[in-house]
Formats: C-alpha cells, sequence, structure tokens
C-alpha cells in the first residue's frame, strides 16, 4: 500500500512557475517509478511525466517537453514536478502515480487525490 499525497497548486498566469511536490508513505519508495498525469473539466486523464526507481530514465509527454522537468529525492520520499512557461491548456487536476514494478509502463498501482493547478490572466 502506497499514500501519496500532491502539494504546490494554486493559481498564476501565464508565463509563471509552479513546483508541484508528492510526498509518499506506506511503502519503500525507492524501487516505485513515478510520475504525474493531469486531467481538464470534460477531459480523459492524460499522461505528463514519469521517472523510473533509479531516475535512470524519464519521459514527458509531447505538449510538456522542455517546459517541465520531473525529479525525484529518495531520501525524502518525494517526487516533483518543476512546471515552467505555463499555458492556460496547462489548467487541470494534477495526480501523482506510483508504479510498483519500478517502471512507468502499464496501469498506475497508487493514485494521489490530486491538486489543481489554474493559468489565467
Amino acid at each position: 500500500q502506497v499514500q501519496l499525497v500532491e502539494s504546490g497548486g494554486g493559481l498564476v498566469q501565464p508565463g509563471e512557475s509552479l513546483r508541484l511536490a508528492c510526498a509518499v508513505s506506506g511503502r519503500t519508495f525507492s524501487r516505485n517509478a513515478m510520475g504525474w498525469f493531469r486531467q481538464a473539466p470534460g477531459n480523459e486523464r492524460e499522461f505528463v511525466s514519469g521517472i523510473s526507481w533509479n531516475s535512470g530514465s524519464t519521459d514527458y509527454a509531447d505538449s510538456v517537453k522542455e517546459r517541465f522537468t520531473i525529479s525525484r529525492d529518495n531520501a525524502k520520499n518525494t517526487v516533483y514536478l518543476q512546471m515552467n512557461s505555463l499555458k492556460p491548456e496547462d489548467t487541470a487536476v494534477y495526480f501523482c502515480a506510483a508504479w510498483y514494478s519500478g517502471s512507468y509502463h502499464g496501469p498506475v498501482d497508487s493514485w494521489g487525490q490530486g491538486t489543481q493547478v489554474t493559468v489565467s490572466s
């Protein structure tokens, strides 16, 4: 069992930045692959970014590549999503995700409750 708690969401203007954090508890963190998804009203939940258990591999949706950066601090049991140059289309609820296998393939094993990110002028 893994518990995921997101933080760092909020309201920002286009072009500004936010850093999301996901704190993990309840299970060994280091061997989990971690990632972020997002869902806007009326849209399907979509993959944003993933990172392998040892940070050796990362992946990004084309829409956020070169603007977002995923990282993890295994000593703090926390994964981050640095979001720069935010656009209105980034507005969504952002969900933290964990894969127990150690790689971000297949079904997600555990979800956080989400944190709202709103980009508006």
